[in-house]
């Protein structure tokens, strides 16, 4: 278990070459002449630091980490060499007289606002741009040794923070006040302070404490169980709504240490619960140990999801699995890294074969409209022979 919040580890420099040779490779197979990488998170993947810059790649040349600011924090924190640059307008000179600019080359067009895109394109005077967000995703995608190391030390921080929970969680106490001491005790263990989620319009909170009818409320995110929050304009996480008795608690965790995310949920109850809860927790529990017997690399992702529909179809469950209604998702399992919602994803649709090295955090959850929600998540390691948990935290009801 982490003792205390210690100064995490810069990204090895062989990390950095490993990467982006991969990203070389990859561009050289889609017939990419360079790349231009801006995304903060992309940005920290490919180079250790994130001040503020621009990191050039081509196939057959050596890397340009263009930085602006703050220059002694990038020499600092990044073993690739940097290249000074006061304005970004610099760039485009820089990489003209060094003959780079030609043929195709690629951005983030996933997460780059169109107004900045076309600035870009007008300030190098280059139009032959396309998206490079899929290559990124894919090289991203295998966490090495070193990322590991950070996601199990991500995931110290859920297990101490669960282990916590049983102290807060009383009858009458808010969720609010739940949230803000199991946030409180996340950060004392060296918590980040907050979680990345890639796209438009997409936010997470590092906690969701959601009990009864506010853990049925669906909302605009795509997630089973968002809770009501406290102002429309956030619209998620824990409300002013007071624990009762024989009403389960959902404790759902995002962990975060030098950038990797973990994300687990545990269900905690004051006194007893309905048998629909304990059925559908009991149900979980299966699906999940299902996973771990079923789960390996090579297995198709989709294969997962269905395994899990008919055990809930099974029990009857099946209205209740994933979300009730409109508040349904089509997923079962999302990808993490430096982003929680990263590949691969879960799903009945998309087909993805389980290499080693992906990581996945997998919640198989029911809510049962009008009274409440229940469900369990963890994180998996993708193995040659099965799935290896992220923490060792215990998965039954915590019965306060």
């Amino acid at each position: 278990m982490l003792k205390s919040i210690n100064l995490c580890e810069f990204t090895p420099k062989e990390e950095i070459e490993n990467r982006i040779a991969r990203l070389k490779k990859k561009m050289a197979e889609n017939g990419l002449s360079f790349a231009l990488i801006i995304q903060n998170v992309d940005l920290f993947y490919f180079t250790g630091s994130l001040q503020n810059g621009v990191l050039f790649v081509a196939p057959e040349e050596k890397p340009i980490f263009f930085v602006m600011k703050n220059l002694n924090r990038a020499v600092f924190e990044t073993s690739l060499e940097i290249t000074s640059i006061k304005k970004d307008k610099e760039i485009k000179d820089i990489l003209t007289d060094m003959k780079l600019l030609k043929g195709k080359g690629g951005m983030e067009l996933d997460v780059i606002p169109v107004a900045v895109f076309e600035r870009w394109k007008s300030m190098l005077d280059y139009d032959n741009i396309s998206d490079i967000s899929r290559l990124i995703k894919d090289v991203r995608v295998i966490k090495s040794p070193f990322e590991l190391e950070q996601i199990k030390k991500s995931g110290e921080i859920i297990g101490h923070v669960l282990r916590k929970a049983k102290d807060v969680i009383k009858e009458g106490v808010r969720e609010i006040d739940v949230d803000a001491a199991l946030l409180a005790e996340g950060r004392r263990m060296g918590h980040q302070g907050f979680l990345r989620m890639r796209g438009l319009n997409q936010e997470m909170m590092s906690c969701y404490v959601t009990h009864g009818y506010s853990a049925t409320m669906p909302s605009g995110a795509d997630v089973p169980i968002s809770g009501v929050g406290i102002t429309p304009a956030i619209g998620q996480g824990a409300s002013i709504n007071t624990i009762k008795r024989n009403v389960p608690v959902l404790v759902d965790y995002g962990g975060g240490y030098n950038g990797y995310i973990t994300d687990e949920t545990r269900a905690f109850v004051v006194g007893e619960m309905k048998d629909i809860f304990k059925r559908a927790h009991n149900v979980a529990a299966d699906i999940i140990a299902d996973a771990m017997e079923f789960g390996k690399e090579g297995v198709n992702g989709t294969e997962i999801f269905m395994r899990a529909l008919k055990m809930a179809q099974k029990e009857g469950l099946e209205d209740y699995f994933m979300g009730y209604g409109e508040g349904k998702v089509g997923f079962i399992g999302h990808g993490l890294g430096l982003e929680i919602n990263e590949l691969p994803v879960i799903t009945p649709r998309h087909k993805v074969l389980l290499q080693e090295g992906m990581v996945f955090a997998f919640e198989p959850k029911f809510i049962v409209p009008g009274e409440g929600a229940i469900g369990i998540e963890v994180d998996f390691i993708v193995r040659k022979h099965g799935l290896e948990r992220v923490t060792d935290t215990s998965i039954d009801v915590v019965y306060i």
